[in-house]
């Protein structure tokens, strides 16, 4: 395979923890830019923005310059792939009708190169907690969701930033927790006994930097994120590899 294939996690447009979150939009287009003339596909796996709600007539404000990036790139025949997060959910067909993205809603497993991935944001898998598992059936509603469209974006914009900003302030992002505690790790461990073929479990979510071999031909990858890291991989055809974007 001449050209290659990306993968990127976990920006988090609009959250305070961007310094300056537009100049961490502008770097994401310098990114874009940098990958595309190699690039056979780009696969954005969830929490691009963290917060993102369609009503019928109204998206978020702001992201003009990655929309436009996108829907640039995208024109030009390059496939781009977006996977919800948990900040990201909400999506309906804004993102793939106006700027052309494929829009994954679940897990998705497909060959690419002659190597099986399994690829998804993350949340979820392998978390057993009853409170996650609650608040993410919540989140997941679409009766819940229909209320929700119900009340006016001045209110619900400004309380989803506060709920996602309070979350991450008091909650944090933990460290990497060891191989026998990552429910992601120990969610592909699992998986793989059913699907043995699978050679590159790829993740967002956790925002730590990981690539470890659970098996002899399969690595877990976990992606980092764009606040700490600026980090993605990049699949050759033979080998994938995790980078840090420093430009």
């Amino acid at each position: 395979m001449e050209k290659k294939i990306y993968f990127l996690a976990d920006v988090h447009l609009g959250s305070r923890s961007h310094a300056d979150s537009r100049e961490t939009e502008r770097r994401l287009c310098r990114w874009l830019d940098s990958v595309r003339h190699d690039a056979q596909a780009i696969y954005l796996l969830g929490d691009i923005f963290d917060y993102w709600y369609e009503y019928r007539y109204v998206v978020p404000k702001g992201f003009t310059r990655l929309l436009g990036k996108l829907s640039e790139l995208t024109d030009s025949g390059l496939e781009i792939h977006f996977f919800i997060g948990n900040h990201d959910i909400w999506l309906t067909d804004y993102l793939s009708e106006e700027c052309g993205l494929m829009l994954h809603f679940e897990p998705l497993i497909t060959e690419i190169g002659g190597k099986r991935f399994f690829l998804a944001h993350g949340d979820g898998l392998g978390d057993d907690s009853r409170s996650f598992h609650l608040l993410r059936k919540i989140f997941h509603s679409r009766f819940l969701r229909h209320c929700f469209s119900a009340i006016h974006p001045r209110w619900t914009i400004p309380l989803a930033h506060a709920w996602s900003n309070n979350s991450r302030l008091y909650g944090g992002v933990q460290g990497y927790l060891g191989e026998e505690k990552e429910h992601l790790v120990l969610f592909a461990k699992e998986k793989l006994k059913a699907l043995p073929d699978i050679n590159y479990f790829i993740f967002g979510h956790r925002h730590i930097l990981l690539d470890l071999p659970i098996a002899e031909r399969s690595n877990v990858i976990i992606l980092g994120d764009w606040i700490t890291y600026f980090s993605y991989a990049v699949f050759d055809g033979e080998d994938l590899r995790l980078e840090r974007w420093e430009v």
